[in-house]
């Protein structure tokens, strides 16, 4: 692409709020001897992943008018992402999440969010010119559960939907905050047969089709007429694609894991970031095991360092990355690391 056109535009849709990390992993959070505070919310990490990369987003949803939401918003400018599709709410704070980290880098969480701001975003406070600039629009499922951000979903969909824009959905299932499994299922396949590529991981992939077996029958059970790609993380397994004319795998890279937050949002968001001005990336096989490889790439950087948005690579980080992969790859005397890309139901 030519440095003088100006890149697609990714507005990424939902949830920002405040993650509080341990300092110390593998306790409770009754056990930890302190927190990190680091912002999170796996819609503003995509964004955040995507300008990181030299590509241009914007962040859609709501924050609380306190000051952890005046910081989250300063910190969507200072990463370069647009974010006057912004609204604060006077009335509500912003959501914060309490993450246990275990000895192996997975988390469990604890949320504050009765209600939280983000909860309450109207459809008329979008800012419907922004929705209507996206060349893509990503999207999650947090922003389901309760209304009225649930219609302010809907409309935002919509509206992207009718300016052309391509349809991005990662689920990214907290079960702990819906009303119940089913409702879960139930609200997160309601919007299924609109997006054009779903990103899941096996974990999710496991809930959604009530099925233990991880295969490419599982996984063709998801499969819409609509649909151009279907991708699923399988951790320390690598990721695989689905489209109407192929399928495949693409294999982990070898890092020591510290902290798995926002490694898959950093898979969504160079992926995001690839296609944007080429979907003929969708459609070629050889082009798009290319840019999964980049996107692992950027997963695993991410899972060697915490929190998701200080870890998260520029584009010639994951470049150089995979320039050192390649090296220790071919030097059988070099000691193997531990094998991992990213958990599989990180956001």
């Amino acid at each position: 692409m030519s440095s003088t056109r100006e890149k697609g535009l990714i507005v990424s849709f939902g949830e920002m709020l405040i993650d509080f990390v341990p300092t110390e992993s593998g306790v409770s959070l009754a056990e930890s001897p302190g927190f990190l505070k680091a912002p999170g919310g796996a819609p503003a990490n995509v964004a955040i992943a995507v300008t990181r990369l030299g590509g241009r987003s914007a962040f859609v949803g709501k924050l609380g008018g306190d000051e952890f939401g005046h910081m989250l918003a300063g910190i969507l400018r200072e990463n370069g992402v647009d974010d006057t599709g912004v609204s604060f709410d006077k009335g509500a704070r912003t959501a914060l999440a309490f993450v246990t980290l275990r000895s192996d880098g997975e988390r469990e969480f604890m949320f504050y969010r009765n209600p939280s701001a983000d909860m309450l975003l109207r459809p008329d406070e979008l800012n419907l010119e922004l929705i209507r600039s996206a060349k893509v629009f990503h999207y999650g499922s947090i922003s389901l559960i309760t209304e009225p951000c649930r219609s302010a979903h809907l409309k935002a969909m919509e509206v992207a939907k009718e300016a052309g824009a391509l349809l991005s959905y990662d689920p990214n299932l907290r079960e702990p905050l819906w009303p119940s499994p089913e409702e879960a299922r139930k609200q997160i396949m309601s919007v299924w047969d609109k997006a054009e590529i779903i990103k899941v991981s096996d974990v999710e992939l496991e809930f959604l089709t009530e099925n233990k077996t991880i295969d490419d029958e599982s996984a063709m059970s998801l499969w819409h007429p609509n649909l151009k790609l279907l991708l699923v993380t399988l951790g320390e397994d690598g990721c695989r694609y689905y489209t109407k004319k192929f399928h495949g795998a693409v294999q982990t890279f070898n890092v020591n894991a510290v902290d798995t937050t926002g490694a898959g949002d950093s898979f969504v968001g160079a992926f995001l970031s690839k296609i944007v001005d080429d979907q003929s990336v969708l459609e070629e096989e050889k082009k798009l095991r290319k840019v999964l490889r980049f996107a692992n790439a950027c997963g695993a950087i991410t899972t060697t360092k915490k929190g998701a948005i200080p870890a998260l690579p520029s584009d010639s980080e994951a470049l150089s990355f995979i320039k050192d992969n390649q090296r220790r790859s071919n030097n059988p005397f070099k000691s193997k690391k531990l094998r991992f890309l990213y958990c599989s139901n990180c956001s």
